[in-house]
């Protein structure tokens, strides 16, 4: 018979027991709870279910502590957010599902909340980030598109490797795939850090970046690379080291302000050599307008094997202002590398040889400095800037783009060519023309002379690598992503080949050949990055995506 003490004991731990045990098993951390290595009783696994059940009552008996014993356990099966996450919107926070760190089978995962148990069971606050449960390091799901021509329709057909070279094709065709990637700055990013509010503090460093970003490269394996926002001293210490030791040459060029960032174009010299390159800066101390310190690089490469030995291929690498409500002055640079493009690109016969032109050009798909480069072309009379680029939404940036929008004294044609080169080409036709041709090319001036206040033209036939929307469901993908939104700015543009032309055919005599798409790494939407915790993460460590195609030179 047992003493009264002793009874009362008894009582009191059923009454604990019960409590406890109603409370887990109406919940999801029941499942969980035999698994976890942060429970007490875990030193008895090795022990049948019997012996460890009789162990376990025991120690909470002489113990008379089973509620805090519960609460104990409970901090390590909450799911906690982190505390930066409190900063972003609602809609955007990081989602934990199936990314516990915890060892129970697939099928017992925790669900993504489940706030009334963890309420019930716990009453301290958990304000220390290193008591929180790591997130599982997601990677975000891309696969490779494949390109095929039938009946002059593209047709996707996607695949979960990447594309390999085809050894058939290697001894046939030249090709070589492009990639484009703005890697974050670090300046810029410590300079803008309201923008990553949503990230933990330890993945921002470089010295965590960095290897990603080289993993990145090094997994895609791309044989053109274009970089944007390269810092100057990473470049130096070791990017341009780690791409070197990879097989690639690089050429940089610096902004020319006080931001020590830049653009650089790196290839394979294996399968390239560098027959130009030329830098450009469209800062102009003496016209008001370009007072922004923006550059690009434009390269001419040649081809190693399977091509004729004039065979060239231009790129050219940029990015353009940010400033949602200057588009007079993203028009202004993108003329500007336009310009320097013909004058690099421009063969003794007067064809162009393919160009391929990466960047990022802080303007969304389809707005008016989009479809110029696309479409060759921009009627720009009453266009607000704050449109130029689709970015601005507020009723700021109505003031109407100038006629002419850049001033004489810079030297650039509205068909965005140098003026000297311009007028040189046009004595060379008039010279190779005859008279009846000459009256047709006077009567085109003329309509050229016509249109030149207020149109933009430009001699490249430009397809996009990328269709910004996903096929079957039209949601819009998106290359760039931070704590104020996610959507595209990055882009791969190229001279197509005859056959893949579908607009202007009579386009196609001013290509020395041109580039056929074979296949793209495909983009993912802004909900997909959202999953992953948005840009950067703790796999992918720059704030936008790398973008990457395939091409086959067609002569």
């Amino acid at each position: 018979m047992l003493s009264r003490p002793l009874q009362r004991l008894g009582r009191d731990w059923a009454a604990h027991w019960n409590l406890a045990q109603r409370l887990f098993q109406n919940g999801q951390t029941y499942k969980c709870w035999k698994w976890t290595e942060y429970c007490s009783w875990a030193w008895c696994s090795h022990l049948n279910s019997q012996e460890s059940l009789v162990s376990w009552k025991l120690s909470l008996f002489w113990n008379r502590q089973p509620h805090n014993h519960i609460q104990k356990c409970s901090i390590h099966l909450s799911p906690a957010n982190m505390k930066s996450e409190g900063d972003e919107p609602t809609s955007k926070r990081r989602r934990y599902s199936e990314d516990r760190d915890i060892s129970c089978s697939p099928d017992e995962q925790l669900s993504t909340t489940f706030p009334n148990e963890t309420s019930l069971l716990s009453n301290e606050p958990q304000h220390e980030e290193e008591s929180l449960p790591k997130p599982r390091a997601d990677v975000i799901k891309r696969s490779w598109e494949y390109f095929c021509q039938q009946s002059k329709k593209m047709k996707i057909l996607e695949e979960d490797k990447q594309i390999s070279q085809d050894n058939k094709d290697l001894q046939e065709k030249f090709d070589f795939t492009v990639m484009s990637y703005n890697i974050l700055s670090q300046d810029l990013l410590e300079d803008n850090s309201h923008l990553y509010k949503h990230c933990r503090h330890q993945i921002l460093s470089w010295n965590y970046r960095f290897p990603n970003i080289l993993s990145d490269i090094k997994q895609l394996d791309a044989d053109v690379l274009c970089l944007q926002e390269v810092q100057e001293d990473h470049y130096g210490a070791e990017i341009k080291p780690s791409l070197e030791a990879l097989g690639y040459h690089c050429e940089y060029k610096m902004r020319t302000g006080r931001k020590p960032d830049g653009c650089a174009i790196c290839f394979k010299t294996s399968k390239f050599s560098l027959l130009s390159s030329n830098p450009v800066e469209f800062f102009r101390r003496n016209i008001p307008l370009l007072d922004r310190d923006n550059v690009g690089l434009v390269v001419l490469l040649q081809p190693r094997f399977h091509c004729k030995a004039t065979a060239a291929i231009c790129v050219a690498n940029t990015h353009l202002l940010y400033n949602p409500r200057r588009g007079d002055i993203k028009l202004t640079q993108l003329a500007m590398l336009l310009a320097e493009i013909t004058n690099l690109a421009i063969q003794e016969d007067g064809r162009f040889c393919p160009l391929v032109l990466c960047g990022d050009f802080n303007s969304v798909p389809h707005s008016p400095l989009y479809n110029f480069l696309r479409e060759g072309k921009l009627n720009y009379e009453g266009l607000p800037i704050g449109k130029v680029s689709g970015q601005e939404q507020s009723h700021k940036g109505k003031r109407i783009l100038s006629i002419p929008i850049w001033p004489q004294s810079l030297g650039i044609s509205q068909d965005c060519m140098y003026e000297e080169q311009q007028k040189q080409r046009e004595k060379e036709r008039e010279r190779e023309e005859t008279k009846e041709t000459t009256l047709e090319a006077s009567e085109e001036i003329m309509i050229v002379a016509q249109r030149l206040p207020t149109y933009l033209h430009h001699s490249f036939q430009l397809s996009s690598a990328y269709s910004h929307y996903l096929s079957d469901s039209g949601v819009p993908e998106v290359t760039t992503c931070h704590s104020r939104g996610a959507v595209t700015v990055d882009y791969i543009f190229y001279s197509a080949a005859r056959d893949d032309m579908s607009q202007q055919p009579e386009a196609e005599h001013i290509f020395d050949g041109g580039l056929k798409l074979l296949g793209r790494l495909s983009l993912v939407t802004e909900k997909d990055l959202w999953l992953v915790n948005g840009l950067p993460n703790e796999t992918s460590s720059s704030d936008h995506l790398p973008l990457l195609a395939k091409f086959r030179l067609e002569e």
